[in-house]
């Protein structure tokens, strides 16, 4: 490899999928293995191509092809991605977490078409992996970074063991593969079909997400991770947070921020971003007036236009990895618009989540099935 966890330390690999391009780094085969896995798993879930963006071991971002509306067609500059096609699935994938996404490792469940290489191409991504390239995307792809973009290709034979292993600090730790039946785990006639695809989304995407994970869904995308957090209530702030700022860069007066001259397409989304979610400091604040105008500025100090669009939001289901252990996590839950909650259950006070669900009108799923992933 190029390197292994940092590049002070030399680190060598045997098997995983072909490289083609590029030369990676330890968290390049960890990404890309990870990421590869749960894109495989949603799409033969949903029967859709399947796609995530993957950031440090987690997904920033995962989605089944599906419609792609008008502020991600904007912001993408993809405004004919057909409902089914693999671009789209990218596409609502990246827009869940624009700013977590950037230098991703883009991960597809079908192998890459000229529209979907050609897309990559033009978005700041660090590597894909798939199953296959048709004729011309490598050559489209190898010319990113000046030919240092890695291209994985995980063939369409390729499974995992059965059992996995790793030393870590002179201990040797082996343990069957998490290979249990996401779809099994759901009780049969729980929930719809839309609901079960997006629960079967959110359980797969927390499967490969650094525990403790929550994992918010709506129509075939996450729109919200918390992943890697101490405590669960964190997890679904976390999440909660992050599908309300992509739910507010829906808002208009977000979207008609003034066009700045020159202003490159991620920094315009960063700005958005920060805008949405009322998260600018002081210089920030001043930076933003000057690019933006002065009547930006004043809608940037109003709450009232944010906590009335973000009430809008609705339809989200949550997947947890692990029980949810107080009420508090339905608590908050409710505040960003989840209706379904699937959790494995378990908890000492089970009874007051279930309490928690039946008051905020939430359906809740238990599976028995904990999906932790470290």
């Amino acid at each position: 490899m190029r390197y292994g966890m940092n590049p002070h330390q030399s680190a060598t690999v045997e098997g995983g999928p072909a490289v083609i391009g590029g030369a990676p780094s330890l968290i390049n085969y960890l990404d890309a293995l990870n990421a590869f896995a749960l894109v495989r798993e949603a799409d033969d879930a949903g029967g859709l191509p399947a796609a995530a963006s993957f950031k440090h071991v987690s997904p920033a971002g995962a989605a089944l092809a599906g419609a792609v509306d008008e502020v991600a067609a904007e912001t993408w500059r993809t405004p004919d991605a057909a409902a089914d096609s693999l671009i789209s699935a990218y596409v609502r994938a990246r827009d869940a977490d624009p700013k977590s996404s950037f230098g991703d490792v883009v991960a597809l469940s079908r192998p890459v078409d000229a529209e979907t290489a050609e897309f990559l191409r033009t978005v700041i991504c660090d590597a894909v992996i798939a199953p296959g390239y048709e004729e011309g995307a490598v050559a489209t792809l190898s010319a990113k970074k000046s030919g240092g973009f890695l291209i994985f290709d995980a063939g369409t034979d390729w499974q995992p063991p059965a059992r996995e292993r790793r030393e870590v600090l002179g201990a040797i730790i082996e343990q069957d593969r998490d290979a249990a039946d996401l779809a099994a785990a759901l009780p049969a006639g729980a929930l719809d079909e839309t609901r079960r695809r997006d629960a079967l989304l959110g359980m797969a995407t927390a499967r490969y997400t650094q525990s403790n994970s929550v994992v918010l869904v709506r129509d075939g995308a996450a729109i919200g991770i918390g992943a890697g957090q101490q405590n669960r209530v964190d997890c679904v702030r976390l999440a909660g947070d992050k599908a309300r700022v992509w739910w507010l860069r829906r808002h208009p007066f977000v979207r008609e921020l003034p066009l700045v001259d020159g202003m490159r397409r991620q920094d315009r989304l960063n700005w958005q971003i920060r805008f949405a979610g009322a998260e600018m400091t002081r210089s920030q604040q001043a930076e933003f007036t000057e690019l933006f105008g002065a009547e930006a500025s004043a809608r940037y100090d109003e709450r009232t236009w944010r906590e009335e669009w973000a009430e809008k939001l609705d339809d989200v289901t949550l997947v947890s990895d692990g029980f949810l252990p107080f009420r508090d996590n339905v608590d908050h839950a409710a505040e960003y618009g989840v209706r379904t909650i699937v959790e494995p259950g378990g908890s000492t006070r089970s009874d007051e989540v279930a309490a928690a669900a039946s008051e905020h009108d939430i359906d809740l799923v238990t599976t028995g099935l904990r999906l932790f992933h470290h």
